[in-house]
């Protein structure tokens, strides 16, 4: 008999398989969602949300009023703990309606605003945000490299990104760290740091890229 924790996995699979389209994985999402939090809070599974609050405020520092926007926010995960952190300026982003409405009965966020981040453009001016950040988003189905610019356009000159990556979607999906370098070299961002976040997932380590918009 399965496991509870095989059964999230599966659950977790069946939203990032390789050749999933984006309308598969939304779809999966909208019926997951009133089990989202309590199948992502296993204890050990899964601690992105948490490491990357934590690579983010070591990085913006005393700035606790940094209007920061939660990229991919699902259910509002990171913006809890953002929160325990004392950040209070927070937006969410994020393409499924039915993880927003969750996120909303949290009470951490200002806005919320319901799009997929990728090369379309946002209803968001240049130049909105101090900080932006983003956990587990870049896989099958999510976020790909195309967003990238989108997410420098909305951050003020001076602001940081701040992404978290499972290092075997990485190399995987080897187009995105190419494209942060290429990035860099037209000189619209500049890396502050690249590091391993040990344990992001229960079968693996993450890494978190931090970038600062130019």
């Amino acid at each position: 008999m399965a496991s509870h924790k095989d059964d999230i996995y599966q659950k977790v699979w069946s939203v990032q398989h390789p050749g999933i389209s984006t309308e598969e994985s939304q779809a999966f999402y909208s019926t997951w969602a009133p089990e989202y939090d309590k199948d992502l809070s296993t204890p050990g599974l899964y601690k992105g949300p948490s490491q990357v609050a934590e690579a983010l405020a070591g990085v913006l520092r005393d700035r606790k009023d940094a209007r920061i926007l939660d990229a991919a926010a699902g259910t509002g995960l990171v913006g809890e703990e953002l929160r325990k952190l004392e950040f209070s300026n927070i937006d969410a982003l994020d393409a499924n309606k039915e993880m927003l409405d969750i996120a909303k009965t949290k009470n951490v966020y200002r806005n919320l605003i319901q799009d997929f981040l990728g090369p379309n453009r946002l209803q968001v001016a240049d130049d909105t945000y101090d900080a932006l950040c983003c956990a587990g988003s870049f896989s099958d189905g999510h976020l790909k490299c195309d967003c990238l610019e989108e997410m420098i356009r909305i951050v003020k000159p001076g602001g940081m990104i701040c992404l978290i990556v499972k290092e075997a979607f990485l190399l995987e999906y080897g187009k995105l760290e190419p494209r942060m370098c290429e990035l860099q070299d037209k000189g619209l961002w500049e890396r502050v740091s690249r590091s391993v976040a040990e344990g992001y997932v229960e079968n693996g380590n993450g890494i978190i890229f931090i970038y600062k918009v130019l």
